[in-house]
């Protein structure tokens, strides 16, 4: 299983190429997240597969361990999925717009 990885210069290049599941906990969500970022908590995604958008799927945490974990377990069942290398911490380092706010739940 291989699982790809990019940085968070190309994902902030390519934010209308995909969506971007923030997998952290909603509090740490709520501090500061990448814009238009899907707050799905580690701990919930076996339960919430079904909710992953189609297409190009980037997981991000606040420094690439969780999301890497979380880019495991889905890769183990088919989905392709891109590790943010890094997670939010190299994005707020580099100086890459945030929002703030709790997630909302459609």
């Amino acid at each position: 299983m291989q699982i790809t990885t990019t940085t968070v210069a190309d994902l902030h290049s390519r934010l209308s190429q995909g969506a971007v599941i923030d997998v952290r906990e909603p509090y740490e969500y709520a501090a500061g997240h990448v814009p238009g970022a899907i707050n799905i908590p580690m701990a919930t995604i076996p339960i919430r597969i079904q909710d992953l958008p189609k297409g190009d799927v980037f997981v991000i945490c606040e420094s690439g361990a969780r999301s890497w974990q979380v880019a495991a377990f889905l890769a183990q069942r088919g989905i392709t999925v891109t590790n943010v290398e890094g997670g939010t911490g190299a994005w707020r380092v580099a100086g890459l717009p945030l929002e703030a706010g709790a997630p909302s739940y459609a």
